[in-house]
Parts: structure tokens; C-alpha cells; sequence
């Protein structure tokens, strides 16, 4: 056989083993659904209930994998670089946006270099200190903190993270100087303010709730700008401070460039999830508002996102990363 005629017969059967590989079902393995916090923080505790529905509805293993560290930017990297078939999935915090306004510069677009796929859950972080803690309200926090500045310490999920922009934010618009102390997620902070290590706790709800409802944190403030349903008898942070709002968000994403029948599939099968009785009640009974989208709303969600922190950013004077 002329060596052409060779190269032609096995150029065709490459291609036609691509085709093959191309039309396999997905998934076709496991699928991973990363986060790039500490385990037993907001983010794992939520990607593992809905892990646990997605792999009813995809009929794969759904596992997921804890990347903490730089306020989930080292899980947005690795993500953004893994291959393109929707075999790893990232669930994105509103510190994807903040990282995105905070960082001078980050090994991934935080918009362009990331397929969105749908947002979660949407929800507000609560301002609180150990009960036995001597502020009885944000009002008595802030007195002191006017009067020995860069002595309270408060607690964040990372530099980078919202729960970090939102301590920065009532610092700056209080007219006071706290001291930030970032952890890498999970328990740490909660259990810091318990053992009296750290002053003020800056948290979601998953973290904070259990610890309110047991009586063993006071909350000083929600950062939403009305009262939160979940928590009615705490007053607002902008009750004290007029303006102030914080609300965050989680989301599912994989890489860019994900053939689009994956992407609207997995689009369908997260909504499914969330629609659940069972997944909905769950979420809710955490505190959070269960809200899906498109994936065209969550990318809307992440760029104007990104451009209100420059905002706040700048207006705070908070110092670019």
C-alpha cells in the first residue's frame, strides 16, 4: 500500500475514533464539583447536597473536592484550566466577583474564562460576637472601635472573600479601623469566636444560624438591607449604618468552551435539583433564598457583580490586591 494511501486510512480511523469519543453520553465517569474553601464551610456544606442530587440526575458519581486557599481563586484557576467535557464543575461564591474587582491581576478572566451554568442560592452574611462577648449591639461595637482603633479583630473566609469586603465595607463606612484576620474557610472562624480569639464573626448563615439558634453567638446586624425571613429578631447593619447592604451568592460553573448540549443539560439537571422538595426545603431551612438561572444570567450576575465591588472598592478606599 502506497505510505499516502496509509496515512489516509489511519488519518480516517482517528477520526472516526474522535467521533466515537465525541458522542460518548455524558457524563461518561465521575463528575467533580469543586469549591475552593475549607471543608465544612458555606460552600462545601451546599455543594454537597446539591452533588448529592446531581448525581441522581446524571446517574454518575458527583464528588466534591475542597481546593482551599486565596479566597477561592486557586479552585478558580484549576478549574479554569481543566479540559472543556463538564467533568469538572466549580461552585463560585460572590467572592468570585469580589476577586475579580479586588485583585490587580488573577491566572483567569473571571468572566470570560468560565462556562456558567446556573446560580444556586442567594443570601445575606451576619455581623456577631461570642454571647458572653461585651457588645450587646453593632452601636456598642462601633463606640469602641472609634475609641481604640485596630484593636477588635473580625474574621473572613479569606482576603478576596465577601465575607472580607463586607468587615472592610462597615469599617470604612462606620468610621472605624478593625483588624482583619482571614482564615481558609470552614470552621475556623466560628470556632475562634466561640474559644474568644477573635472578636467579631463575619459569616453566612449555614455557619452562623446553628450558633445563633444554640445561644452561643449574639448577632449584632444582617447585612441585607431589610430584615432577612430566616432571622427576623436581628436588626439590619444599615439600621445602624444608613446604606449599607451585602448580599451574596452561589453558582455553579465549569470551563469555557463546554460543547453546548453538556452545558444545557447540566443547566436542566441543576434547576431539577433545586426544584426538589426535599434540596429546596433543605436550602431554605439553612436561610437562603433557592433562586436558578440561565446560564446567561449568571454570567450577567458575575460581570456586574465585579463592576459594583470596583465601586465599592474605590469608594471604601480599600487598597487593591
Amino acid at each position: 500500500m502506497p505510505f499516502w494511501k496509509f496515512v489516509a486510512v489511519i488519518g480516517a480511523c482517528l477520526g472516526l475514533t474522535w467521533q466515537a469519543h465525541a458522542q460518548e453520553p455524558y457524563p461518561n465517569r465521575l463528575v467533580t464539583l469543586v469549591h475552593g474553601f475549607a471543608a465544612g464551610g458555606n460552600a462545601d456544606v451546599i455543594a454537597r447536597i446539591v452533588a448529592d442530587g446531581l448525581a441522581q440526575r446524571l446517574g454518575k458519581p458527583v464528588i466534591v473536592e475542597p481546593r482551599a486557599g486565596a479566597g477561592g481563586t486557586l479552585a478558580s484557576d484549576y478549574v479554569a484550566k481543566a479540559t472543556p467535557d463538564g467533568h469538572t464543575l466549580i461552585m463560585l461564591t460572590g467572592g468570585h466577583s469580589v476577586s475579580g474587582a479586588l485583585y490587580k491581576s488573577l491566572p483567569f478572566k473571571p468572566v470570560d474564562d468560565f462556562q456558567m451554568l446556573s446560580t444556586v442560592i442567594f443570601f445575606p452574611f451576619v455581623i456577631a460576637v461570642n454571647t458572653n462577648h461585651r457588645f450587646k449591639s453593632l452601636a456598642d461595637l462601633i463606640a469602641e472601635a472609634k475609641a481604640k482603633p485596630d484593636t477588635l479583630t473580625f474574621s473572613s473566609v479569606g482576603v478576596g472573600s465577601t465575607q472580607h469586603l463586607a468587615g472592610e465595607l462597615l469599617a470604612s463606612m462606620a468610621g472605624i479601623k478593625l483588624v482583619h484576620v482571614p482564615y481558609r474557610g470552614g470552621g475556623g472562624p466560628i470556632n475562634d469566636v466561640l474559644g474568644g480569639q477573635i472578636d467579631i464573626l463575619v459569616d453566612t448563615l449555614t455557619i452562623a444560624a446553628p450558633q445563633l439558634a444554640a445561644g452561643s453567638i449574639r448577632g449584632l446586624g444582617i447585612t441585607s438591607a431589610t430584615p432577612w425571613f430566616s432571622l427576623p429578631g436581628i436588626p439590619t447593619v444599615a439600621a445602624t449604618v444608613p446604606g449599607y447592604e451585602v448580599r451574596s451568592w452561589l453558582g455553579i460553573a465549569t470551563a469555557k468552551n463546554v460543547p453546548q448540549p453538556i452545558v444545557e443539560r447540566l443547566n436542566r439537571e441543576i434547576r431539577a435539583v433545586l426544584e426538589s422538595s426535599a434540596v429546596k426545603e433543605k436550602l431554605q431551612a439553612m436561610g437562603n433564598e433557592v433562586r436558578a438561572s440561565s446560564p446567561e444570567e449568571m454570567r450577567t450576575l458575575v460581570a456586574s457583580e465585579i463592576e459594583r465591588w470596583k465601586g465599592v472598592i474605590k469608594d471604601a478606599g480599600i487598597p487593591q490586591q
